[in-house]
């Protein structure tokens, strides 16, 4: 079990101005701010190579006022996208953190490109759930371990040490209450102290730790988890031993299309765009675009927790833009129907159900009407045979709730102090999601991995 150690007396073989525990997209950012602002900075990861839960998303980054948003001509505003975030999330969060995010994320991602040369573009192809602007950047491979590969190229070129197969068991703090620096261990019990003026804790949440979501998520203890293993939630675990303050360790995000048995994530942008969501019934259960996150839920408490993504044609084409659609294509997720009939029984689904359902939504798009779901259909996103289905499940992804910060990332106390020399960025701080599923907004996990690792990086320096 992670704990804290009290030691006045903590020497080490390695001293360094900046020890970040984690390797994903929040300490990439942390290390390349803290570097370029002259501390010496050394990254802990506990696989064998960088990763965390970036690399297994699709590396979408909300931001507003970016210069890739200029150059593309999209007219959004942060002031639009902070009340995106807190309507999503029903006012819920800290509207000051929500707004450090906000303010600091195009800051951010225009520095990434300026000083780094990691290019982003906006997906303009369809709108997120709940975004009212085209805000999404993206590497050019629109994958999160492409983003991570940019990341960790431009760490290459800093004097930042990356090690790997280091896992952190440890912190250290000084009786007063500082934090020294951290214990590693070696996948060959070989133990590692490492003295730091200042660490940053940069390893995500806790989805990867049963115990924890049985205490505070239970309705997805027996879900899919789809995030990083490596998610042990030791950063709550040691802000406990802190008496650090902890918010929102009910939030976290789920995803309601992951092809199953395949284990591939199917882009919601079928959805959005016109796709509709079936149980094995046949018949369809909610407001597909209210978000993925809560739909998570949705899909859960169907049959088996099972349902069926059902599109055609023109949105296997939008789909096909996203590399983790042409991984489940290739891997056989999905089944074609030249007709409703053949595609019930492709499926295995009632045909009386799927067509009374399809002719509904059909309707539906004729009309521009609503259902009683509150979801709009239109005829422009009308769908038109050839059918396609993708069976799918709920999945949890990872955590929201976490470490409260203030403005430069430090980790807040419960009297209000800071304690000295921690700070904590993406999935270990608390999220801008609030505690609830619902509250997700699509891209809010990179939002403070990429935003809160910025400011905590060029915290190192500044208020020395």
């Amino acid at each position: 079990m992670a704990e804290v150690i009290v030691d006045d007396g903590f020497s080490a073989a390695v001293e360094i101005d900046c020890l970040i525990i984690g390797g994903g997209a929040a300490g990439l950012t942390a290390a390349l701010a803290a570097a370029e602002d002259g501390a010496s900075v050394l990254i802990a990861e506990r696989e064998k190579q960088l990763s965390g839960s970036t690399a297994l998303s699709s590396g979408l980054i909300p931001a507003a006022e970016t210069r890739a948003q200029k150059r593309q001509n999209i007219n959004d505003n942060k002031k639009a996208f902070f009340e995106d975030i807190m309507g999503k999330n029903n006012n819920s969060a800290d509207p000051k953190h929500v707004n450090n995010c906000v303010e600091n994320i195009n800051l951010a991602l225009d520095w990434l490109e300026e000083k780094h040369g990691i290019q982003f573009h906006v997906l303009e192809d369809f709108l997120y759930p709940n975004h009212t602007s085209f805000r999404m950047h993206a590497v050019p491979e629109v994958t999160g371990e492409g983003l991570i590969n940019y990341l960790e190229k431009a760490a290459a070129g800093l004097d930042i040490y990356i090690s790997c197969n280091l896992q952190i068991i440890n912190l250290v703090r000084s009786n007063s209450g500082k934090i020294l620096g951290a214990v590693g261990k070696r996948p060959d019990g070989k133990i590692e102290n490492i003295s730091a003026q200042n660490t940053i804790l940069a390893c995500n949440g806790y989805g990867g730790n049963p115990t924890l979501i049985s205490e505070n998520i239970p309705e997805m203890k027996d879900a899919i988890y789809f995030g990083h293993t490596g998610n042990q939630g030791e950063a709550v675990i040691w802000g406990r031993q802190l008496d650090a303050k902890i918010g929102h360790l009910s939030g976290y995000q789920g995803h309601g299309s992951v092809a199953h048995p395949h284990g591939v994530l199917v882009t919601w942008a079928l959805m959005m765009e016109g796709g509709i969501q079936i149980n094995k019934k046949g018949v369809r259960f909610s407001n597909e675009h209210k978000g993925y996150s809560e739909q998570a839920v949705n899909v859960l408490s169907q049959p088996e927790k099972i349902a069926f993504n059902i599109f055609d044609e023109r949105l296997c084409e939008l789909g096909r833009k996203f590399d983790d659609f042409r991984k489940a294509e290739n891997a056989g997720a999905l089944v074609k129907g030249l007709t409703v009939k053949e595609l019930a029984t492709n499926i295995g689904v009632n045909e009386t159900s799927l067509s009374e359902t399809m002719l509904n939504i059909d309707a539906l798009a004729e009309q521009n009407a609503r259902d009683s779901f509150g979801r709009e259909f239109n005829i422009k996103s009308r769908l038109k045979p050839p059918y396609y289905a993708v069976r799918v499940t709920g999945a949890l992804f990872h955590t929201q709730g976490g470490l409260l910060v203030d403005k430069y990332a430090r980790v807040i106390q419960e009297s209000g102090s800071i304690i000295q020399g921690l700070y904590a960025c993406g999935g270990a701080a608390c999220g801008v999601s609030g505690p609830d599923v619902s509250g997700y907004l699509s891209g809010n996990g990179l939002l403070t991995a990429i935003s809160l690792g910025y400011v905590a990086g060029k915290s190192i320096k500044r208020i020395e």
